[in-house]
């Protein structure tokens, strides 16, 4: 099965640039990122805080079957435009990897169609390559496919 989120990483940046097209409404889209119940359900991660504002900062917590923490993920919101974009950091704490910035373009297509642009910038050329041996390509369309089956059946 082709993955219909793609990644493009140019040799010696330190950047990836991910796109997908949704079959939902760019307003849908935009709530999958805002509203903390529905980034719970596609990121299958508990929202222990999601201040969906220009200043607002975010926290993430993945939990094992016992409870226990197993990655915590936090950020920081730089900018946000209803249904157009989000700049924000994100960092994965007691990793070795550093935060990164995240500019997420929401772009309209049709009524039912949508797509994501992001432009994800790293520390350095070595930390984006080393996040791009992880099964990172395999997660992130794992979870666009999550938005879009959680999302089809809800109305905007």
């Amino acid at each position: 099965m082709e993955k219909k989120t793609k990644i493009v990483a140019y040799d010696n940046r330190q950047e990836l640039f991910i796109t997908r097209e949704f079959d939902i409404s760019v307003e849908l889209l935009f709530k999958a990122y805002n509203e903390p119940e529905l980034v719970a359900q596609w990121m299958g991660t508990k929202v222990v805080k999601l201040e969906s504002k220009k200043h607002g900062a975010y926290i993430f917590e993945t939990l094992d079957n016992n409870g226990n923490i197993i990655l915590k993920s936090s950020g920081v919101i730089h900018d946000h435009v209803l249904n157009q974009k989000i700049v924000r950091t994100f960092e994965m704490e007691n990793t070795s990897y550093p935060a990164q910035l995240e500019y997420l373009i929401f772009e309209k297509i049709s009524a039912d169609k949508s797509k994501l642009n992001m432009h994800v910038v790293y520390k350095s050329i070595e930390d984006r390559d080393a996040i791009l041996k992880l099964p990172f390509s395999f997660g992130i369309n794992m979870a666009h496919n999550k938005i879009e089956e959680t999302l089809k059946h809800i109305n905007s």
